[in-house]
């Protein structure tokens, strides 16, 4: 069969074109022009990349489309001209997670490096097929697994039928769509009735204790109310250790090279997983060991005496946790947070929390805002300033003040956003170098 995905670059579209390239597909993809880490992989595999023009779109062909682009789009106006099959990213990936014994990721946070540690671990010891929404995607015909991350966005993930579900936790996000918390609470609570068999939540988040599902449920965290406990943690600079029981019984001691209580809860609802599929613990504890991170969370590059990192982090929670592991990694370092808030919804609504967020670092610098579905006319008087007016050793950066980071020595500088601000690493690492 024939694919084009339109917004081929889109994380999740690009994983999915990987995957459906991999089935032994012909696949090609457009979108805009300039490079994005996205298209690496696409590349690698010979998947063809062209810019958006209608004449891509042939009657041959399957077309799947990209969540963002409306129906006026021109290729997507083209596919419906020719009356071919269509799908929506979500729908296309909902027809796959029917086929395997399937492992949906869900949560406001840690999602892709969840779901990146689960598809380590069982394509180290049984092989899995896999999405992860940092551009990865990876399939094979004879795998009986498929591990994704399920997104909550417009509810997309109730396309999703899979066998267990993990949820990360539940917070109030995407506020261009859903009304308030309760709502996303509704949401949860709708894909988790979809679960096959069970949910493995996280017992130590407060939302996620408080929703009511009509499928079993198993808790995870440091609480000894949970089901699933890690005893004996330490937390160092070379990461985490700890051992975990389930149900009173322990099953295995087990080192994580990640950062951050986050990336200890996250790993334990993959050891969960896995003990519930029969996994040998000790390979599994192997596996986890050897785990380098998903694409974009935490990648360090180290010039002298800076390190600099590039962190997807775009919500006051995951600008907390990141903060707080480039303290337990480097505590003899100043840590200084860079962060390019992406649409004007989500800063209006949590601005007060990005300031006190930001406040935990040494010194914050504040972007203004980016936002590719949200127009600044329609958001009068929601700026950068109200984040930045409430810090209390912050300021303002572009692209073109990239030098205010040249005065901090011996330090972590920490790059944030789900947007393009590496782009802003590298016009300051240029700066550095020379």
């Amino acid at each position: 069969m024939k694919y084009h995905f339109i917004g081929i670059k889109g994380s999740g579209m690009s994983s999915l074109a990987q995957i459906i390239h991999d089935l032994g597909n012909e696949v090609q993809g457009s979108d805009v022009t300039h490079h994005l880490f996205t298209e690496d992989a696409l590349v690698e595999r010979g998947i063809k990349l062209l810019p958006f023009d209608p004449e891509n779109i042939k009657d041959d062909m399957i077309v799947v489309i990209g969540n963002v682009f409306r129906d006026d789009h021109p290729e997507v106006m083209k596919t419906k001209e020719l009356g071919l099959k269509s799908y929506r990213y979500f729908e296309l990936l909902g027809e796959l997670v029917k086929k395997y014994n399937t492992v949906a990721v869900c949560g406001c946070h840690g999602k892709t490096t969840t779901t990146g540690l689960i598809s380590h671990v069982f394509e180290d010891i049984v092989g899995t097929n896999y999405l992860i929404g940092d551009g990865t995607g990876h399939s094979d015909k004879d795998n009986d697994y498929f591990m994704i991350e399920a997104c909550e966005y417009k509810r997309h993930f109730l396309h999703y039928f899979p066998k267990y579900i993990i949820m990360t936790n539940i917070d109030l996000d995407h506020v261009d769509y859903f009304k308030d918390l309760d709502d996303v609470k509704e949401a949860y609570i709708d894909f988790c009735n979809q679960a096959d068999k069970l949910i493995v939540a996280c017992g130590d988040d407060e939302n996620v204790r408080n929703i009511k599902v009509d499928k079993p449920i198993m808790y995870y965290g440091l609480g000894e109310d949970n089901d699933v406990v890690a005893k004996n943690v330490k937390l160092s600079n070379t990461g985490s250790s700890f051992d975990v029981y389930i149900k009173g019984k322990n099953v295995g001691h087990f080192d994580v090279p990640l950062f951050g209580k986050h990336m200890l809860l996250n790993a334990l609802s993959v050891i969960t997983i896995a003990h519930l599929e029969g996994l040998d613990m000790n390979k599994v504890a192997e596996s986890i060991k050897n785990f380098k991170g998903a694409k974009r969370r935490f990648k360090e590059t180290k010039i002298g005496d800076i390190v600099n990192v590039d962190d997807y982090a775009h919500h006051p929670a995951e600008v907390k946790v990141t903060i707080e592991s480039a303290r337990q990694k480097y505590p003899d370092k100043e840590v200084v947070a860079v962060m390019l808030p992406n649409t004007y919804s989500r800063t209006k609504e949590l601005y007060k929390d990005f300031a006190d967020a930001l406040n935990l670092a040494d010194k914050a610098y504040v972007m203004d805002i980016f936002c590719d579905r949200e127009r600044p006319e329609e958001w009068p008087g929601v700026t950068s300033d109200l984040i930045i007016d409430l810090l209390t050793n912050g300021e303002r950066i572009s692209m073109d003040t990239a030098d205010k980071l040249l005065k901090h020595k011996n330090s972590v500088i920490l790059f944030m956003s789900c947007k393009d601000i590496y782009t802003l690493q590298e016009e300051f690492e240029k700066l550095l170098k020379n």
